[in-house]
């Protein structure tokens, strides 16, 4: 049996982040075998994150940045099952790694991303390893990406929530930062009415006939009715209908067209904890 001293404990546990005791418990079932011991204890995150996989990783932290001189916007969330954890330095450094390897890799797929690599390990490596430190349930939960001539990103106060906005020409910075804080805040379901899905309109007209109805309207004045409801929606629920709320009495449609006649916004993304 290999003689196991208290350098090779540290030495492992500085090429692994795990605690003492377990770098102690992997070397001496790899028999001071440092890869086998490294492992291990990989081995035991993944069962670690395993045995917990029935448990609700609601918490975590969302992520947003721009790149290619503001032409891409990524976003990304880690979660994981504590508020405490949340806020670890660890646990942010990662996310933050997994951000920025998402804006150089540009994977096409959160399972690609879940595969890029940083310093050599699987980020779902890296996840697994972390949820076998902290002993929680942690989950790359979200990924996505947007490329327009000007791209902006947001993060909500305390890495919550994070959006990102692609406009159709460059611009003042501020623009596109002040619409992606619209986003955050008001959390539109499509730029425009054109773009709402249409299995979203055939919902939003059934409500409306469904509380006219109970209302007791006449059964002939339920569609005006619904579609009426209908407009409300859209103004309420598609971002350039909406009132932009830094001003208030115009729309962000409206905004934009002030700063730029051709201005609008060609695509965005927003996630938040809640999602």
């Amino acid at each position: 049996m290999a003689n196991i001293t208290a350098a090779d404990v540290s030495k492992l546990r500085q090429m692994t982040g795990a605690g003492m005791m377990d770098c102690k418990k992997a070397l001496v079932e790899a028999d001071g075998d440092f890869e086998r011991a490294k492992e291990l204890i990989r081995e035991r995150g993944l069962a670690i994150a395993n045995k917990r996989a029935d448990r609700e990783a609601s918490e975590g932290v969302v992520l947003a940045k721009t790149i290619k001189n503001n032409t891409i916007g990524v976003i990304i969330a880690l979660n994981c099952e504590t508020d405490f954890v949340a806020k670890n330095e660890d646990f942010v450094s990662l996310a933050k790694s997994i951000l920025n390897v998402a804006a150089e890799s540009l994977p096409s797929s959160l399972d690609e991303l879940k595969s890029c690599k940083i310093n050599g390990k699987p980020v779902s490596d890296l996840i697994s390893e972390n949820s076998g430190k902290t002993g929680e349930k942690m989950e790359l939960a979200y990924f996505d990406k947007i490329e327009s001539a000007q791209v902006s990103s947001y993060i909500h106060m305390g890495n919550k929530l994070a959006t990102v906005v692609g406009l159709n020409k460059v611009v003042d910075p501020t623009i596109g930062f002040n619409v992606a804080m619209q986003i955050a805040a008001m959390n539109p379901v499509s730029i425009d009415k054109d773009s709402v899905p249409q299995s979203v309109i055939d919902k939003e007209l059934e409500i409306g006939r469904e509380q006219a109805r109970l209302e007791g309207k006449a059964e002939e004045l339920l569609d005006k009715i619904a579609q009426g409801k209908l407009q409300k929606f859209f103004k309420e629920s598609t971002l350039l209908n909406q009132e932009f709320v830094q001003e208030g009495k115009i729309t962000v449609r409206e905004y934009l067209q002030k700063k730029d006649k051709e201005l609008t916004v060609t695509s965005f993304k927003r996630y938040g904890l809640s999602n």
